[in-house]
């Protein structure tokens, strides 16, 4: 309870400081919620309010120069659609740009990105000002432009540090993620192509559309909802239990060369995962080495024929979690072997006394630790195959195709799917609905899993 009072202090600090700035604050300090930086100016701080006023010019100027003249048109995302007139001169028909939608919004994204950092920089020097006020009434002297920079390679270090990270995620992660948000609330589709074409605000007809259970596209996304969680349960436990076997064998006392063993499996897994990928494509396609080989008269004679591996849905469905055995096993046999070599002797030596045998070791015993410690690995690895663009891509494309469905096959996952619908098709809209729930139902999973495992419970036990 007293850490949790300590972490909130800085905050209601924060607050209370902002309130009372623009409440109990002088003249000087109430002036600067209008002009940034000039309480700073006034008591003496001349570089910091210099800064904190070129910084609202700069952001006003940005704004009112660039911004705006997206941003007053965010509301519709343009109504001049794109024209073709006929030349006076050379009696051609030529293009005359209208609107482009597509630049409307992301650049209006930017426009308020830029209002919100400029704004908080505003706050600041409102806070920064009545702070000075404060210090000059108790008799003290405001720090000036040098201890500024000391501060900032001392006990502010961290702001300067963190500073280029943080705007970095921000442009680079946090706005595009907002501008693909966005889009999943307009019709931006194949349809709707700008230049050429408008696009304009739908609200939430995209996810009635893709919720509905009556209309292809409802259908196909149930659908390839349940395979995804289906693909994720298998390729992430089967992974787990049979890369646990594997490691408990290498570890077995009486087995000689584990460390050849071991080599072997790392050497696997330095392949890089497309282009183990890739090789089993050729290999299980319809005229690779093994159909070709269940061609030939020898095996015909035996009762064998050629496999559709890659063709067949229900097939190709079961080949894509095998194909993924190779790639998974060995991580977590890796994983698991550090683990195993962990877990104290004196639990198998009494078990033995007990008269234990090896399945009510691993029963009692292995696995009880093994999953203590490792849950959130495997949460990890269950969101990671709900996302695991690879293992469908390179080997099936996400085929076989079906007629059933919304441009997609039945090997698809939604990652997949939502790959074929911006690349393929266009679908834009549609494709930023699937990528916004499939991010709800990962966090929800994640969070709800790890908040009911042992190791979230006893964290304590497992230092």
């Amino acid at each position: 309870m007293a850490e949790k009072q300590k972490q909130k202090k800085p905050r209601e600090r924060d607050s209370v400081s902002l309130i009372h700035a623009l409440t109990r604050g002088s003249w000087p300090t109430k002036t600067t919620a209008l002009i940034s930086g000039f309480g700073c100016l006034i008591y003496g701080q001349f570089a910091r309010g210099l800064l904190y006023l070129a910084v609202q010019i700069l952001t006003l100027a940005g704004f009112i120069s660039f911004g705006w003249q997206y941003v007053r048109d965010f509301a519709t995302l343009g109504t001049r659609e794109m024209t073709s007139v006929l030349d006076p001169i050379y009696q051609i028909p030529i293009n005359v740009p209208g609107d482009n939608s597509l630049q409307i919004l992301l650049y209006s994204v930017f426009a308020f990105a830029l209002l919100a950092a400029g704004l908080a920089v505003h706050l600041s020097a409102v806070k920064a000002a009545y702070a000075a006020e404060t210090l000059i009434r108790s008799g003290k002297r405001p720090a000036g432009f040098r201890q500024d920079l000391r501060d900032l390679l001392d006990k502010n270090v961290h702001t300067t540090m963190l500073s280029l990270p943080v705007l970095g995620v921000a442009a680079f992660t946090a706005l595009p993620i907002i501008f693909m948000i966005l889009l999943a609330f307009t019709n931006f589709d194949r349809l709707h192509q700008p230049p050429g074409n408008l696009f304009t605000w739908v609200g939430m007809q995209n996810f009635t559309d893709m919720l509905s259970l009556n209309g292809v596209l409802g259908n196909t996304f149930i659908r390839i909802l349940g395979w995804t969680l289906i693909w994720a349960v298998f390729a992430t436990f089967l992974n787990y239990f049979f890369g646990m076997i594997v490691a408990l064998m290498i570890n077995k006392q009486g087995i000689r060369l584990k460390s050849l063993w071991r080599t072997c499996f790392v050497i696997a897994i330095a392949v890089p995962g497309f282009v183990t990928l890739l090789f089993m494509r050729q290999l299980l396609g319809d005229l690779g080495p093994i159909n070709t080989l269940l061609q030939s008269d020898f095996m015909r004679a035996l009762g064998f024929s050629p496999v559709q591996f890659l063709r067949d849905p229900g097939i190709a469905r079961v080949t894509v979690i095998v194909v993924n055995l190779w790639i998974g096993i060995p991580y977590t046999m890796l994983i698991t072997s550090g683990i195993l070599m962990n877990i104290p002797a004196d639990l198998f030596e009494a078990a033995r006394i007990d008269g234990a045998g090896p399945v009510r070791q691993f029963r009692s015993i292995t696995l009880p630790y093994m999953l203590a410690v490792t849950a959130p690995y495997l949460i990890t690895q269950f969101i990671g195959n709900i996302n695991n663009f690879n293992a469908i891509f390179f080997l099936t494309g996400g085929g076989p195709p079906s007629v059933d469905y919304y441009h997609a096959g039945k090997t698809d996952l939604l990652v997949t799917w939502l790959y074929s619908l911006t690349v393929t098709r266009g679908d834009y809209n549609l494709a930023s609905v699937i990528g916004i729930i499939t991010f709800l139902l990962s966090a929800a999973m994640g969070l709800i899993a790890f908040n009911i495992t042992a190791s979230a419970k006893k964290e304590e036990t497992f230092r």
